[in-house]
């Protein structure tokens, strides 16, 4: 019977966990795929597998799960360990987009792009927040970041920007969408995340998710400004 009791928080907690990490994943998704439709600038990452996918004629959505999948192999080299959100991080974002460009509109009038964006910009934040506080691992490209950080020892901040700079460049040189969408998601996402990091929280990993608040370098920290 104690064995029982004390079995039934901890699945209680994992169910929590699993059930934050598949929705934040899912809604990250989403708002990747209304960032496109909105059409007014994409995320650096998003800015490259649009470009890539206008020159393969692959969807945006499998462009974005095969190079995930080849970012989890520059982890190899950096010693990086991959968890279950990392391998699913992988995977269900780039379904979910393309599904979600699949089952919306093409919007042309700026008067509805511009609330999409809003709206796109709100929702990948609260998505960060409920993935991350899951605690299963960061996303491909959150790890490459953190493990460069740990190899080189430079700053997060400077790997990540040096990265992302880079990803964007490349990204516009392959026609990848950047706009005043580009500058507010750059903006607009630390404070988001910071903001539902706390409150999606998960009792029982409120130390851990102090950790991240404080700006310690975590993978989890690779998304948010230092």
């Amino acid at each position: 019977m104690s064995t029982t009791r004390r079995g039934s928080p901890r699945r209680s907690l994992l169910a929590r966990r699993l059930f934050q990490l598949y929705t934040g994943l899912v809604l990250y998704g989403v708002s990747m795929g209304l960032m496109v439709r909105a059409d007014l600038g994409l995320e650096p990452w998003s800015v490259l597998n649009q470009g890539i996918s206008e020159h393969t004629g692959l969807s945006i959505g499998m462009v974005t799960i095969v190079s995930g999948a080849l970012i989890l192999l520059l982890w190899i080299p950096l010693h990086q360990r991959p968890g279950l959100g990392t391998v699913s991080n992988v995977v269900i974002l780039g379904v979910v987009m393309d599904a979600t460009l699949a089952w919306t509109p093409e919007l042309h009038a700026l008067g509805a792009r511009i609330p999409l964006l809003v709206c796109a910009v709100l929702l990948n934040g609260a998505a960060t927040g409920l993935y991350i506080s899951a605690r299963f691992g960061p996303g491909p490209r959150d790890g490459l970041m953190t493990g460069l950080h740990r190899r080189t020892g430079r700053p997060v901040r400077l790997v990540r920007t040096c990265l992302e700079v880079t990803v964007l460049a490349v990204g516009f040189l392959l026609g990848g969408s950047v706009g005043a969408g580009t500058v507010v998601y750059a903006l607009a996402i630390g404070p988001l995340a910071q903001l539902f990091l706390r409150l999606c929280a998960i009792k029982g990993l409120e130390e851990q998710s102090r950790v991240v608040a404080r700006g310690d370098a975590s993978p989890e920290r690779a998304i948010l400004p230092e």
